[in-house]
């Protein structure tokens, strides 16, 4: 029997959870170093996971399956493609930055208990999460995928609502408050998207009878699985409404906003770098590979509600006064550019799309965990409450600057060869979709470029006359990922050779090809004219 590497790669982390939730109250340093050594040792699994991938050979590799639920069709199935892989090794590289990032945001307060266990619970749920979303881009099984799906919400809800942003105006009942709500509507948002999605996957096993993805598509390229046209439509629906509270898409989006707003930074990157991914991913193996006529038919609509996200989130990004929630903005409009690249029904777009999902990551967190670290130094989310920072932390500045180059996808910056493989992909099969689209990165510009001036330039605010710069800890979790924005700006084949096969396999799934240029179809025929 070979080694179960990829259960392996998810049971430690939750493994992790464990035991850090049971380490004594006293022993708060002690549960953060633990954390930090299964989220590493998480990192090194996810590592040999890409290793022993190999790129050119069968779609799903490493594959497990067991016997689970029997008599219902379902089995313990687990297998990565490139897409999985890369998105896997996405979230074992941030965890250990957020868990290092958020070191203190949960130290307990002078006016708590010492039995209470704040710090314990906080990184035992950072640890858990981590494990549903590798499990997720794991499964292969679609009864086995919706359960940790819709699992990752319940320590979400209290990552969201436990452990909110402390730097927040107004009173402590009222930040209570704002968290709870936050809190909440995260969760019924996905709840809702995942009961529809519950529908869908029982009507799924009716039609085809099990939960196998393999199997389905298997299927249905051989002609054997007989789902009418109607019925794909449906259940097609029923999937992509879940994978879009998920991502999120506008209009299902308002949740994001107040949540990254109201969660500490750290959170703020678990959501919108590594949780909602699971939305944007699932597109691509479930819609794509289970629904190919169904998500040509709804290409149209997908391609309208994309561009309102990445134009409008730009648009309400320019306009905020809250950094945490002009970054939650700016993430929708980002979203919706890699919704793009997925439906544009090319593999220049659809790599694009992965490789969007894996620098916006980077990107976001960068951005996030910085301006966390200046948000907890001023205790104030408001951008009108800084000035002329980069006269008394430059390299606090500097990393700022960084971070919000890549998120407006700065040529040299790893962001923006996706967005170019988004916008070519897209030009080529509807040019006027992409010409609208890219009126988002004249917004990215405006809004990155008018926060950095506004918070780090002009004069010296008294408030900030005195913000000591990062420190050592704060800059061993930033340097990491500055570096990882400009190497794979520079060298992104490094993602993109183990990407391209995998997108090869979804554009088979959905019969499409790429289009031709139409100036080298011209000059083929004035040729053969000739």
């Amino acid at each position: 029997m070979n080694f179960p590497l990829l259960t392996v790669t998810a049971a430690v982390p939750a493994a992790g959870a464990v035991l850090t939730a049971a380490v004594p109250a006293a022993r708060r340093t002690a549960a953060k170093w633990l954390a930090l050594l299964f989220s590493l040792a998480t990192l090194a699994l996810a590592v040999l996971v890409a290793i022993r991938f190999e790129p050119g050979g069968d779609r799903y590799q490493l594959t497990e399956s067991r016997p689970w639920i029997a008599d219902f069709g379902v089995r313990y199935e687990l297998g990565v493609d490139g897409i999985g892989v890369v998105l896997i090794g996405l979230t074992a590289l941030l965890i250990p930055f957020v868990i290092a990032a958020g070191w203190h945001d949960a130290d307990p307060l002078e006016t708590q208990s010492s039995r209470w266990r704040p710090t314990q619970g906080f990184f035992a749920l950072i640890l858990l999460v981590e494990a549903m979303v590798i499990i997720s881009f794991e499964a292969t099984d679609v009864f086995l995928f919706y359960i940790f799906f819709e699992a990752m919400l319940i320590p979400m809800y209290f990552l969201i609502g436990g452990f909110g942003d402390r730097a927040h105006a107004g009173s402590d009942e009222n930040a209570a408050a704002q968290r709870s709500y936050a809190a909440v509507k995260f969760l019924l948002y996905n709840l809702v998207g995942g009961l529809i999605m519950l529908a869908a996957v029982i009507g799924l096993y009716v039609v085809a009878g099990n939960f196998s993805l393999q199997e389905i598509t298997a299927a249905r390229a051989a002609g054997t699985l007989d789902m009418a046209t109607n019925t794909e439509r449906l259940l097609f629906l029923g999937f992509f409404f879940a994978f879009a509270v998920k991502a999120p898409l506008w209009p299902l989006h308002t949740w994001l906003p107040n949540a990254m707003g109201e969660a500490t930074a750290p959170v703020a990157v678990l959501i919108t770098a590594v949780v909602d991914k699971v939305g944007t991913f699932a597109m691509l193996r479930f819609c794509l590979g289970l629904f190919p006529d169904a998500s040509k038919w709804a290409t149209p609509v997908v391609l309208v509600l994309a561009l309102i996200s990445i134009v409008y989130g730009a648009l309400v990004a320019v306009g905020q006064r809250d950094i945490k929630r002009l970054v939650a903005y700016a993430s929708i409009s980002h979203f919706g550019f890699i919704i793009l690249g997925i439906f544009a029904m090319t593999s220049q777009g659809q790599s694009g799309a992965t490789l969007y999902m894996v620098n916006h990551g980077i990107s976001t967190a960068a951005l996030m965990l910085v301006a966390g670290f200046l948000i907890s130094r001023r205790g104030s989310r408001l951008i009108a409450d800084y000035g002329g920072v980069q006269k008394v932390a430059p390299v606090l500045a500097g990393t700022f600057l960084i971070g919000g180059l890549a998120t407006l996808s700065l040529p040299g910056l790893a962001p923006f060869v996706s967005e170019f493989l988004v916008l070519v992909g897209t030009f080529t099969r509807y040019p006027v979709v992409g010409i609208i689209a890219t009126i988002g990165i004249v917004l990215a510009a405006l809004y990155t470029l008018v926060l950095y001036q506004r918070t780090m330039t002009g004069p010296v605010k008294e408030q900030v006359r005195t913000m000591p710069d990062l420190h050592l800890r704060e800059v061993l979790v930033v340097a990491p990922l500055i570096a990882l924005l400009i190497g794979l700006g520079v060298y992104p084949k490094v993602l993109t050779d183990i990407v391209n096969p995998a997108v090869e396999h979804t554009m088979s799934d959905v019969k499409q090809t790429d289009p031709k240029p139409e100036v080298a179809v011209e000059a083929k025929n004035g040729e053969e004219a000739k």
